[in-house]
């Protein structure tokens, strides 16, 4: 190719090259965004009826329903996407502060109102410890170090090389980031009121694995829901992902839905056909931003895979999750937009999905109810409920074992809340393992993509690069920077830098 990507945009689509992003999740709206930018001619390849991937909605009886992300943290990730086209994420959604950011409730009459003004919230933990006002203001010091950093140059790098970090700002800082110490013995480091320490332990759950065994360097997940705020788009995550897809078609990027890829033909070491429902077409590069596992099991040779069977099964995976969409016909006053119920052993529970996988003997799990914050989401009067269990990837999912959970659940928010939720449901759904397999290929019917954990830190993921294919690149929660919504984003990104790189110097 003699031109340059970048300034290619107004080339004929001939003289333009084809790219395939396979996945409309978070990760292959942002790659084919940037794809088309840079001049490719881009066709999205979605097995399901709708584009978001996981943030897909489910819409039913009045009631509008996130199907998976639900927690709007580091707003500038969003921004900056939107920035980079030219609008502002207030082009696409209202974005509404909670405050309360979040709940935790740890007993009956034992609740914690996590409060969006900072001040407020030195209060909140001066209450239950006495001088951990101090202790926070120096966790949250470090932590926004860890979150400059890790935000601004960590995750930006693609992870192909040890070298990569050999960054006089990041050597410099290695022992501020925190890489090699536990996140629980730091949080100990702070902290003795049990409670506080489960506050800010819980958000490493969603990075999926054990306090014990993930780095402390996330403790800037810390900073970003206590400092940054926990926010809401008015009509769900839906939103945020019609807002990127009107992005990419403005770019020109065009949607294949239904249209499920069945092979990727694959001569002298390049990409050059794709295949799905019965049709081949010419690709000069591709983007898996659908299951890894999936892309490397199906859809190439087993000689031109990154990883065989047995690194996938030596994988710590972050874990599936029991959900339920519920509606429900009257208002629950006791219930704000996010609240977690640790009225139960978080040990206990951790255990049982990362060391001794089963069905957990006394479930943690999280409440959303985003009708406390936007009545459009449910009928006038009505609740929306979302109810989600962590949950081992890869265990036994029938239905009995689901109503089992089901009723578990219930009998506790319902003692919580006083309201008969059972008695005044109007819909529900549920949503689990066997689920995450056939609508996304889902690895072990995993939720949240691959455990932080130190080993799977960094180059340590599995490469964003294939290493035998030249031209084809992965996207999302199971390759760098890893899971979340907001490293989605950042990921597609980084991928189709590498595309365009490799297509400039082809």
């Amino acid at each position: 190719m003699s031109n340059r990507l970048v300034s290619n945009a107004g080339l004929p689509d001939v003289e333009r090259p084809a790219v395939a992003v396979i996945g409309s999740g978070f990760s292959g709206l942002s790659a084919a965004a940037y794809l088309a930018k840079a001049g490719c001619s881009v066709n999205i390849y979605e097995k399901n009826a709708e584009t978001g991937g996981r943030a897909r909605q489910l819409i039913s009886n009045g009631y509008t329903f996130d199907m998976g992300p639900s927690w709007y943290w580091m707003p500038e990730v969003f921004e900056n996407f939107f920035n980079d086209f030219g609008y502002s994420a207030a082009d696409f959604y209202e974005l509404k502060q909670l405050d309360p950011g979040f709940t935790i409730v740890f007993g009956e009459k034992d609740v914690l109102n996590i409060p969006a003004n900072y001040q407020a919230l030195e209060e909140l933990f001066e209450s239950i410890e006495p001088g951990s006002a101090k202790q926070l203001a120096l966790f949250l010091d470090e932590a926004a170090y860890k979150y400059q950093t890790g935000m601004n140059k960590l995750v930006q790098k693609p992870g192909l090389s040890l070298f990569e970090f050999a960054d006089w700002d990041l050597v410099r800082g290695v022992f501020k980031l925190q890489v090699f110490t536990s996140f629980s013995k730091h949080v100990r480091r702070f902290f003795k009121d049990e409670r506080l320490i489960t506050l800010m332990e819980f958000p490493v759950l969603f990075l999926g694995a054990m306090p014990e065994e993930t780095p402390a360097l996330y403790s800037l997940m810390n900073y970003a829901g206590l400092k940054l705020g926990t926010w809401y788009p008015k009509g769900g995550f839906g939103k945020v992902i019609e807002g990127m897809q009107k992005v990419c078609k403005a770019q020109g990027v065009v949607f294949n839905h239904d249209s499920a890829v069945t092979r990727l033909n694959v001569v002298n070491g390049k990409v050059t056909e794709l295949s799905s429902k019965g049709s081949t077409t010419y690709y000069d590069g591709v983007i898996a931003a659908a299951d890894y596992h999936h892309v490397e099991e199906k859809l190439i040779d087993t000689g031109l895979r990154n990883y065989d069977e047995a690194y996938w099964n030596k994988r710590v995976m972050a874990p599936s999750s029991l959900i339920f969409y519920l509606g429900v016909t009257q208002k629950i006053e006791k219930l704000g937009h996010h609240t977690l119920f640790f009225d139960a052993d978080l040990k206990v529970h951790a255990r049982e999905i990362y060391k001794e996988p089963q069905w957990p003997t006394k479930p943690l799990f999280y409440v959303c109810c985003p009708s406390a914050s936007d009545d459009s989401v449910a009928p006038a009067g009505h609740e929306n409920l979302f109810i989600l269990m962590p949950l081992a990837p890869g265990i036994e999912d029938t239905e009995a074992l689901r109503e089992e959970y089901f009723e578990m659940i219930m009998q506790r928010l319902e003692n919580y809340t006083g309201v008969a939720i059972r008695a005044v449901l109007d819909y529900k759904k549920s949503y689990c393992v066997n689920d995450f397999k056939s609508d996304y290929n889902s690895f072990k019917g995993n939720a949240y993509g691959l455990a932080n954990t130190l080993m799977q830190t960094a180059h340590l993921k599995p490469s964003i690069k294939n290493n035998k294919i030249r031209n084809l690149f992965y996207a999302g929660q199971l390759t760098v920077p890893g899971p979340g919504v907001p490293p989605s984003i950042i990921s597609g990104k980084v991928s189709a830098q590498l595309l365009i790189k490799y297509l400039n110097n082809k």
